[in-house]
């Protein structure tokens, strides 16, 4: 099986849904790749190459550079998916979202409810988050909570290049409005990915590694450094479980509670701040629906409440590193 990046697998998604479907159009900044800058098109392919190669296959009509308005970009495609087409919009920094929520969870994430079934918002609004780019603080923060306490947004975060894959073609076949984080970090990882078409089903959490002493619950890039703490503890026997939920709205419960049940420990590690977010949220679903199975109290290991710092030394010890989740991992399991 061909193994490719992070970038690589959702530009094939969007190649291969827009060859599949002519409804399906992409808009956003610079999506063309430089238009207006010395001419050429496609130069690079939006701002982190995901789109190169769209406009030349598909044409000026689907893959659509727009003005630098936010709430212009989610409003059009919104719009857009009220009149038959499926568009996905390109938001470039998460950090952004504020320009244009109310789009977002005022009229895009209530369309299908509030006209009872008639109206539906077939569109994707990729987003990229995730510190430790060195790009400061307004463009570095991860606010995957905020979408994902909105009723009526599904919201995808891909954790591998070949999730990242299947979960894209699945995010532009459904009928209601995704919100997919691409963590930046991630761009350049890479695995085994098909050629062929195939979908990521929403709501079904991936296992990484099985375990019987702790239960850990990890989002995205943090996933990364969590597998290499859990490979480097198994030389000492501890064995975990390692939950990627790859999608937070939906979530799957079921995997993680049935996980506890049987481990009696929890950790969440995500690169959210601690207050309000996945973890806290993780947390209180298990300590609600499976207190009498914890033997431990639960542990979150997360960014610090506080901007992202823009100093590189400040930023790494801001995020989550190894040190902390190895720490936690063994403070859980030393717990009496």
């Amino acid at each position: 099986m061909p193994v490719k990046t992070y970038r690589e697998a959702i530009n094939e998604a969007l190649h291969q849904a827009m060859r599949e479907d002519s409804t399906v159009i992409v808009l956003g900044e610079e999506v063309s790749g430089g238009a207006g800058c010395d001419g050429s098109r496609d130069a690079y392919g939006g701002v982190m190459g995901v789109t190169k190669g769209l406009l030349p296959a598909y044409g000026e009509a689907r893959v659509i550079d727009t003005p630098i308005t936010e709430s212009a970009i989610i409003g059009a495609a919104a719009g857009a998916a009220q009149t038959g087409l499926r568009p996905v919009a390109e938001l470039m920094f998460m950090d952004f979202f504020g320009v244009c929520f109310d789009q977002i969870y005022n009229q895009a994430a209530k369309f299908h409810y509030m006209f009872g079934g008639k109206a539906q918002c077939p569109m994707v609004i990729r987003c990229t988050t995730g510190a430790g780019w060195r790009a400061g603080a307004q463009h570095s923060q991860n606010l995957t909570q905020m979408v994902t306490m909105v009723p009526g947004l599904k919201v995808v975060c891909p954790t591998n290049a070949y999730d990242a894959k299947g979960l894209m073609l699945q995010a532009i076949q459904d009928n209601d409005c995704v919100i997919f984080v691409e963590d930046k970090i991630l761009y350049d990882t890479s695995c085994e990915v098909p050629d062929e078409m195939y979908t990521v089903p929403f709501g079904e959490a991936k296992f990484y590694r099985e375990g019987s002493d702790l239960t850990i619950v990890a989002i995205s890039n943090p996933m990364h450094k969590v597998l290499a703490v859990v490979d480097r503890l198994a030389s000492e026997g501890i064995s975990c479980d390692v939950i990627d939920p790859r999608t937070t709205s939906p979530l799957d419960e079921e995997a993680i509670l049935e996980s506890v049940e049987t481990t009696g420990r929890l950790i969440v590690v995500d690169e959210m701040t601690p207050r309000c977010g996945l973890a806290a949220d993780i947390s209180s679903i298990v300590a609600e629906k499976a207190f009498d199975s914890l033997r431990a109290p639960i542990r979150k290991v997360t960014a610090a409440h506080s901007p992202v710092p823009f100093a590189p030394n400040l930023e790494d010890t801001w995020m989550p590193q190894e040190s902390d989740i190895e720490s936690a991992i063994r403070d859980v399991l030393e717990y009496a």
